[in-house]
């Protein structure tokens, strides 16, 4: 299979995303020059911009884009950005998408209020166009991603996430996200129920197989992705798909030598534990699982008719569990 370039699931898009571009950019101000600065410098790091696609790809497969969608896409965005902001302040990060971090220039408690300020920017838009349904979903969606995140932590000092736990876990951190942009994006041109669903179950969906992948390139990546070094997620002791299930399928004196070597973390384990999940086939069985979150996510789409978006849909599930960073 060919390699899917990102630039061309935009096509459909295309011009609608450079005039969100311009709505995102002017909506993104403020007149205190520390925290326009930051807003700025927050703006300069351009990442893939899947969760604006997301909103605008439903909303013209469910009807046609308007300036609702573009509320609705910066309300996403503004949230996703706030998140990754205030992540990088709890995980000490000194790098984001190969820059430094904002918490690295401005010390965390700027970092934090600049974070704050993104989220009630969100809210505003949606509070002053009387977007109401926009900001149930997105409570909801906030919720889920903060009980997600804690518990990831409680369960990473115990080591002892299961399956059904994990999925839990990346079903409120990362899929909720999804699930809401494709929701937001069908409320914005439809009122039809059936639609509405069905793409909030396609990002529902998206989101645990793109999740599933991001935890397979944590064993198999490239050492180096826009900062991230390969096994990180071992070295903070989050216990993530591949490895869980390697550890469910040895014998408890292998597990518990694993266990121990994630707990001490001393010399190389991190090489020593990216062997014992590739040996136990846990990226094999990874990938079938985000296989399967991608057939059923597709199959959502079925309801809709054959259009350039509903392709741009499918490819990008492709997208997700194709890609290699």
């Amino acid at each position: 299979m060919n390699k899917i370039n990102l630039n061309e699931l935009q096509n459909p898009v295309k011009h609608e995303l450079v005039e969100f571009s311009s709505f995102f950019k002017q909506r993104l101000v403020s007149d205190k020059k520390i925290l326009d600065y930051a807003l700025r410098f927050i703006l300069s790091q351009k990442g893939k911009r899947i969760r604006p696609l997301l909103v605008l790809l439903s909303a013209k497969i469910s009807g046609k884009i308007s300036e609702r969608s573009f509320r609705g896409a910066s309300l996403v965005e503004l949230l996703h950005t706030a998140t990754l902001v205030h992540d990088d302040v709890v995980d000490e990060a000194e790098k984001r998408r190969g820059f430094p971090s904002l918490n690295k220039i401005w010390g965390n408690k700027i970092s934090v209020l600049v974070g704050d300020f993104l989220l009630s920017k969100g809210l505003m838009i949606a509070v002053e166009n009387n977007d109401f349904d926009f900001l149930k979903t997105i409570t909801n969606t906030v919720k889920r991603m903060s009980e997600g995140e804690l518990l990831q932590i409680y369960k990473a000092k115990k080591l002892d996430i299961n399956e059904e736990t994990y999925f839990k876990i990346i079903s409120d951190k990362t899929a909720s996200l999804f699930s809401t942009c494709c929701e937001i994006g069908a409320l914005s041109a439809t009122e039809n129920s059936e639609k509405i669903e069905a793409l909030k179950n396609y990002g529902e969906y998206l989101g645990i197989a793109f999740q599933i992948k991001d935890d397979i390139l944590d064993f198999i990546g490239k050492t180096k992705v826009f900062g991230k070094v390969q096994g990180g997620d071992i070295k903070e002791k989050k216990l993530t798909l591949p490895l869980i299930y390697a550890l469910e399928n040895c014998d408890v004196s292998k597990r518990n030598k694993m266990i121990k070597l994630i707990r001490k973390g001393k010399n190389d384990f991190v090489g020593e534990i990216i062997s014992f999940v590739k040996e136990s086939n846990g990226i094999v069985y990874s990938q079938n699982i985000a296989e399967e979150y991608s057939a059923k996510a597709k199959k959502c789409l079925d309801v809709f008719e054959d259009s350039d978006s509903k392709t741009s849909l499918i490819k990008l599930v492709n997208y997700v569990i194709k890609r290699d960073k």
